[in-house]
């Protein structure tokens, strides 16, 4: 008894190891070698986690990111690119201007010297105008439309995964890559021109290049053309000619833009008794907007500031004077008011968005296979 028991538990060997025969020894180097990988798999991917971490997506918001992959990383890509342009530009262009005393100095004042910055902007404004439009033909409009034409739509229709949810998930996609483009690129462009918005041989507030490109402004026309293109799409069903149709529907909204942007301002009027002469014209605030101005009669009546355009000046005072003109009446657009005329409209365009939106959820629920 005393032979068996030495044997079967060896001097060294802890009273819960096998050592006799094979199957002991395939077990103790079955659980070595399991402890070891498992142990070396945590710190794999603890290392992993630590060193390589990045947000994963999944389920459906996976599916649209990868479907539409080469659009947003393109879009984000050309967002990055531009904003690095735009960064440089306002550090030339600052250390342009200290070097030559602005603001102490007149921008006039330096000449063709500063022409070379000026054209910068211009190309910088001409390039964020045509974003709306571009993002509206090329996101927009392929969208659900291709999704239609071959067949995608019908087979995520036969899944446990709602119209609904899908739809909902494609518009927040694309609509959170809009956003996030466009509220870079407008947010860098008006800190570049923020050093130099007071000249308006650079760029006047009022004006698109200025007005459309800073603020809520670019993000809510942006908006606007990528979900209407969804829109026309949903309807038409075909990509290439939803693209066309979008291509004319976001050139409209740029235009009746441009007719009512600064019907947003609150205009005042001031009107004067002092005559029409050289040094009677009333005191406006500097770099107003000056919708229109008049003659004021003494009967309070406006008129044409050139009904007495004659050749001769006695000629013009005697129309004057027949006229009963007193003084002028001016109507202007201080610039203080550009950032709520800004939201003003963006909050127009965001309702906009928003009912267009509202049409694809509808229309999305009942007709989208």
């Amino acid at each position: 008894m005393s032979t068996f028991t030495g044997s079967s538990n060896p001097a060294g060997a802890g009273p819960g190891t096998t050592t006799d025969g094979k199957n002991g020894t395939r077990n103790g180097t079955m659980n070595a070698t399991t402890t070891t990988t498992t142990t070396n798999t945590s710190t794999s991917a603890d290392t992993e986690s630590v060193g390589t971490w990045r947000p994963r997506l999944s389920g459906m918001t996976w599916l649209v990111w990868r479907q539409h992959r080469a659009a947003f990383w393109t879009i984000l890509a050309a967002t990055a690119l531009s904003v690095a342009w735009m960064v440089y530009q306002r550090g030339q262009m600052t250390d342009f201007l200290d070097s030559h005393g602005y603001p102490a100095k007149n921008i006039d004042d330096i000449g063709e010297q500063f022409r070379p910055y000026i054209d910068s902007f211009r190309s910088a404004t001409l390039g964020l105008s045509v974003i709306p439009i571009l993002l509206g033909v090329f996101l927009g409009a392929p969208l659900l439309a291709g999704d239609l034409e071959n067949g995608t739509a019908k087979l995520v229709a036969a899944q446990s995964m709602s119209r609904t949810r899908w739809l909902v998930t494609k518009l927040g996609l694309a609509g959170l890559v809009v956003v996030v483009s466009t509220t870079a690129l407008s947010a860098v462009f008006g800190w570049w021109w923020s050093p130099v918005k007071s000249e308006a041989t650079v760029l006047e507030w009022f004006s698109g290049p200025a007005f459309d490109n800073t603020g809520p402004v670019p993000v809510g026309l942006t908006l606007l053309s990528v979900f209407g293109g969804v829109a026309i799409g949903v309807v038409l069903r075909r990509t290439l000619m939803a693209m066309v149709v979008t291509f004319g529907f976001t050139v409209a909204v740029q235009i009746l833009w441009g007719q009512f942007r600064l019907s947003f301002g609150d205009v005042i009027t001031v009107n004067t008794h002092k005559g029409v002469g050289e040094t009677s014209f009333p005191s406006i605030p500097d770099g107003a907007y000056q919708p229109d101005q008049w003659y004021l009669t003494g009967s309070g009546d406006l008129v044409g500031w050139g009904i007495c355009a004659e050749p001769t000046e006695a000629a013009r005072n005697a129309c004057l004077e027949k006229a009963d003109v007193v003084g002028w009446s001016v109507e202007y657009i201080p610039t203080s008011q550009m950032n709520s005329m800004q939201w003003f409209g963006a909050s127009v365009l965001f309702a906009l968005t928003a009912a267009v939106v509202a049409f694809l959820v509808v229309w999305g629920r009942k007709r989208l296979v």
